[in-house]
């Protein structure tokens, strides 16, 4: 079931009348980087203010930052073919859909989503799937975009199809933010055709607690029920989600929607995003504040994409004090203590074997 065009908002002066935007902000920021909001999320954004209304609303800040590269990840470079995406020796990147049911303005791929340069065309998959059967190297890969599920059931199985039947490819993942932006788009007979593609992960993306409704746990559910596991990307964003308590209470929220908090991610370093970044040593105490204080279930691994496409990089504060023949640390309670770094029995040195 495709999304009806109803149910999005693409033209900044609907999107100025339902909100408090100034309509020139809106145009402006539009002629650069599309607007795109689902009706489902404006209205629960509307009832919790700024955290979710400035994930979607344009700011004349994002014209203001011309220094921030377009291209942090040196995707373009990476792309052996386009729409594919290389980066890891073992893992790739399929961009299925230029689109997305809401369009966040701190986008990795800002410079593209909603543009002309981002569709997958049957030859362009065609050129993907050739590459994919070539280098046996790739044994997880990734559909993403833009988000998969602006696809039609169909659509989506079709490329799902073609990538199982490549002997090399073991485990198939979709990243998608629609159970947080569009859960109604999630179906019954969408679970039943993805279950057939097992083993399947789905790595999603919830920010805010507030995003955590009844309709997203029930699309949760209905992709939990068909045996897909749930993961959850977050990214850490000034002023809408830079505290230990909003975290705390995002991360339990996805865990009772059986949902496992997989990344908290430090914004990457988008042109047009930089005043959503945060220090990383408030990621760092944000995360001192929430190991040991909460279930390790509910703890995401704090991580950096590094810039030029040099692949993710944990930022996990270090309790470790010195290594030596003793590891010496810090408990998450502050609390001093070793730890025996040592073999034991001690080995003997070897020398020659008597004759």
């Amino acid at each position: 079931m495709p999304i009806p065009a109803s149910a999005l908002i693409s033209d900044p002066e609907e999107l100025a009348r339902l909100t408090a935007c100034a309509p020139d902000v809106l145009s402006k920021v539009h002629a650069l980087y599309p607007i795109r909001v689902s009706r489902y999320f404006l209205e629960l954004a509307l009832r919790h203010g700024a955290p979710l209304l400035r994930q979607i609303l344009p700011d004349a800040l994002e014209l203001e930052d011309r220094e921030t590269p377009s291209d942090p990840l040196n995707e373009e470079n990476l792309s052996p073919v386009p729409c594919l995406i290389h980066r890891y020796p073992d893992r790739a990147v399929l961009l299925v859909s230029g689109e997305c049911a809401s369009y966040c303005r701190f986008c990795t791929r800002k410079r593209k989503v909603g543009g002309k340069d981002m569709r997958l065309s049957p030859d362009l998959l065609a050129a993907a799937v050739g590459y994919l059967k070539k280098t046996p190297a790739i044994v997880d890969l990734l559909l993403s975009g833009g988000d998969p599920f602006m696809l039609t059931d169909r659509q989506l199985e079709q490329i799902l199809a073609q990538v199982r039947a490549i002997s090399s490819i073991r485990i198939i993942r979709i990243g998608t933010r629609m159970p947080c932006m569009f859960p109604q788009r999630v179906t019954e007979e969408l679970a039943a055709m993805l279950k057939r593609f097992h083993p399947l992960y789905i790595n999603l993306h919830f920010n805010h607690p507030e995003e955590v409704t009844p309709e997203a746990a029930a699309a949760c559910a209905r992709l939990a029920d068909a045996g897909i596991p749930l993961g959850s990307q977050t990214v850490l964003l000034r002023g809408i989600n830079d505290a230990a308590p909003v975290l705390k209470e995002l991360f339990y929220r996805l865990l009772a929607a059986r949902v496992k908090p997989y990344y908290l991610f430090q914004i990457d370093q988008v042109r047009g995003t930089s005043h959503f970044r945060t220090p990383v040593e408030n990621g760092q105490e944000i995360m001192r504040q929430l190991v040991g204080f909460v279930s390790g279930m509910a703890v995401p691994r704090f991580a950096l994409d590094t810039p030029g496409g040099g692949g993710k990089i944990p930022l996990c504060p270090s309790y470790v004090e010195e290594l030596g023949e003793f590891c010496t640390f810090t408990t998450y309670r502050g609390q001093s203590g070793r730890y025996p770094n040592t073999l034991w029995p001690p080995q003997e040195k070897t020398g020659p074997h008597p004759g």
